[in-house]
């Protein structure tokens, strides 16, 4: 069961700027940890004194974990001459009201897999065009190739494939990017919208003639200018664009900041990447 707690603290006055720093670290820190699975942090708009933060982890276990980490331990010491009353306040939470969005025990999709000639001008890539961010290597590109029968059985590649490098990427607040290179095997092109399986990844942009220009910029090619989307996705601002990534693969841009036209019967609305600010 997640263990969800709410940490509250106020900065003392001349204290702002410190706490923030301590905040930031500290954030950056607890979301590597293994038991972590979020760690939202929410200042008052009225006073930068005021600061929210909203973990969850895997289960209590994980929690006490996290309690005797060396970067809590020291945020917590720190933390007596930084706020008020000298401790955050800590509320335990218990979720409710949950989204009835997917079976039982399922989230959502956790990253998609694309094969690429060269990985770290995939990430190039990837980083120019959307900000991506590496996260880190699953198979570095100077360790031992995966290969061998197991792992032909358990991946389905064929004989004499060998998987040489595995990288793993972020884009903002979606799901990651799992990306392989793969030697000594006959392979195809890039699919497209005729073919079979998974034939492009879509990004979600604020502003899509700037995302499309850095993605031009980047190495990538627009198969057509932006346009306007269809039937009930249509709206004056919402549009889109099919690209090629520099090794072939179908990447969309999308915007709908005019929201969807649900139908009655549309049983919950369509998921949207949230702002990075």
């Amino acid at each position: 069961m997640p263990h969800i707690v709410m940490a509250q603290c106020t900065a003392l006055p001349g204290q702002e700027d410190a706490l923030e720093s301590h905040i930031a670290y500290l954030a950056k820190a607890v979301r590597k940890e293994a038991g972590n699975e979020g760690f939202e942090v929410f200042q008052q708009p009225a006073t930068k004194r005021g600061w929210t933060m909203i973990e969850r982890y895997r289960d209590r276990e994980a929690f006490d974990t996290h309690l005797d980490q060396p970067h809590t331990k020291s945020f917590n010491d720190a933390l007596e001459d930084l706020v008020e009353g000298g401790a955050s306040d800590i509320t335990e939470l218990a979720p409710a009201c949950q989204p009835d969005d997917a079976a039982p025990g399922v989230r959502g999709i956790d990253h998609v897999g694309i094969t690429v000639p060269d990985v770290d001008a995939a990430s190039e890539f990837l980083s120019r065009a959307f900000g991506a961010r590496t996260l880190y290597d699953v198979l570095p590109a100077d360790a031992d190739p995966m290969e061998g029968a197991e792992v032909e059985h358990q991946l389905g590649i064929p004989a004499g494939a060998r998987i040489e490098h595995m990288r793993l990427m972020r884009i903002g607040a979606s799901a990651n990017i799992e990306m392989f290179c793969i030697g000594n095997a006959d392979q195809a092109d890039a699919a497209g919208l005729v073919d079979y399986g998974l034939q492009h990844i879509a990004l979600y942009v604020d502003d899509m003639d700037a995302a499309a220009q850095r993605l031009t910029k980047a190495g990538g090619t627009l198969l057509s200018d932006p346009h306007t989307l269809a039937g009930v996705e249509g709206g004056e601002r919402n549009s889109g664009v099919y690209a090629r990534a520099p090794w072939g693969g179908l990447i969309e841009l999308i915007s709908t900041p005019d929201g969807i036209d649900y139908p009655s019967d549309c049983p919950m609305p369509r998921w949207k990447p949230q702002p990075n600010t």
